[in-house]
This record gives C-alpha cells, structure tokens and sequence, in this order.
C-alpha cells in the first residue's frame, strides 16, 4: 500500500523539497491531493519528476528523460534552427520560393533557346563535311532537337504529358 500523509510539509521534507514548492505545484496542478486530502508520497515524486524543468528541480533526471524535457529540449532545437535560417537569408544564402522559382525558369529558358539555336549554327558544318544539303541537315536536327527538347520536358513534369507514366 502506499505511503499516505496528511502534511504537505511532511511530503516536502520526503522529498527533499521546500514547502512552499510543494504548495505551488499543487496550485498550478503538477501535484494533487488523494480523494481523502492525504498525499500518496510515490504519485508526488512521479509527478513532479514528470512535469520538473531540468536544472531547475532537484527532481528533474537529464534531459531528455522526461516529456517535457524533451520537449525544452525540442523546443530549443528549433529556437536555434530558426535563428540559423534567419541568419543564412540575411546573408543572402536562401531566398524565397518565387524568387528561385523565377531564376530556374530564366536559366531553363536560356538553356532551351541555345538548345534550339544550334542546328542553325551547325548545320552548315555537317553539311559541308557530308556533301549534303544545309536545310536538309538542319531540318533534321531540329526535329531531333525538338523531340529531345519534349522528352527532357516531360520527364522534368509527367504531369504535363498525356501519355501515362511507365514507371508508374
């Protein structure tokens, strides 16, 4: 059966505590009183170890051994991350969605219009290595240029093309 006692200081002196620590805990609800006004000793301890702030309570185990410790402890941990992610757009490491969005979308485009250019730029080189027509070897190129140009597109978004996903 568990240890019972009337007296609230007699369950600080237990416990290693002051009195008026055990009076706080139990007005703010850490700790409370048996149905009959007594104090089961044990359920006090578990009580206050569970809700203790380390480094704060004589009760409180490491860290991370209890919820709210883990939680200080989470808590901490984004505390710094934000101030990590803040810091890093300060200094103009990150930037917003939109804005890399915009910037990947100029690159693809450029990328796009120098892929598309080339036939033109090259064709009259093929065609004066293999004795063939200039608007024959360009035309070529284009339609293959144009067919590489959907396939890259399409694997960057399957979403957008009609044929179903094969790896789906």
């Amino acid at each position: 059966m568990p240890e019972r006692i009337t007296s609230a200081r007699d369950v600080a002196r237990r416990l290693g505590l002051s009195h008026t620590a055990i009076q706080k805990a139990e007005q703010v609800g850490r700790i409370r009183r048996e149905t009959d006004g007594s104090w089961d000793v044990e359920r006090v301890r578990r009580d206050l170890t569970a809700s203790a702030v380390p480094g704060r309570s004589p009760l409180a185990p490491p860290g991370e051994d209890t919820p709210l410790g883990r939680l200080t402890l989470a808590r901490l941990a984004l505390g710094v991350e934000a101030q990590r992610l803040a810091m890093d757009q300060r200094k103009g490491r990150l930037m917003d969605v939109v804005t890399a969005n915009h910037r990947i979308d100029e690159f693809a485009a450029g990328m796009r219009d120098g892929v598309l250019n080339w036939p033109a730029r090259v064709s009259g080189q093929i065609a004066a290595e293999i004795g063939r027509d200039p608007h024959l070897v360009q035309t070529i190129l284009q339609e293959q240029m144009n067919a590489l140009l959907l396939e890259v597109a399409d694997r960057l978004d399957p979403s957008a093309s009609n044929e179903p996903d094969p790896r789906a």
